[in-house]
């Protein structure tokens, strides 16, 4: 995915079309904070989620955190790859990296998230 095209969460947590569907994962300053990445939680296909709503579990050496949905809908996919090699996701947050896709997503709320530019100006505010 292109970090230009997506959309983003004060959480880190990104968010992109891919089709019919939505493809959500953390940001490379998320799994930067978090370290090398051990183990990860992910949801059940067919879960409906509700915005904000805690989603994937991530589990590194430094940290433990949650990764929520960034806006409502069904899970459809995940990304069954990162129970065998979490560290994907600090190779490649916005590719291979991905944790779970969104169908049946409610496009108003997708428009409330920053896009890349609003992101961009918000990590100045997160420091290291």
């Amino acid at each position: 995915m292109n970090p230009s095209e997506l959309r983003y969460t004060e959480d880190h947590e990104w968010i992109g079309r891919e089709g019919d569907v939505y493809v959500v994962g953390i940001t490379d300053f998320a799994q930067d904070q978090l370290g090398d990445i051990t183990f990860i939680e992910l949801p059940a296909v067919g879960r409906a989620v509700k915005k904000h709503e805690e989603t994937a579990a991530v589990e590194s050496v430094k940290a433990a955190g949650d990764v929520y949905a960034p806006v409502a809908g069904t899970v459809t996919a995940v990304n069954e790859a990162l129970e065998r090699e979490p560290e994907l996701v600090n190779q490649d947050p916005f590719g291979k990296g991905w944790f779970f896709k969104l169908g049946d997503v409610d496009a108003a709320q997708l428009e409330e998230l920053m896009d890349a530019a609003a992101y961009t100006k918000f990590l100045e505010t997160c420091g290291d």
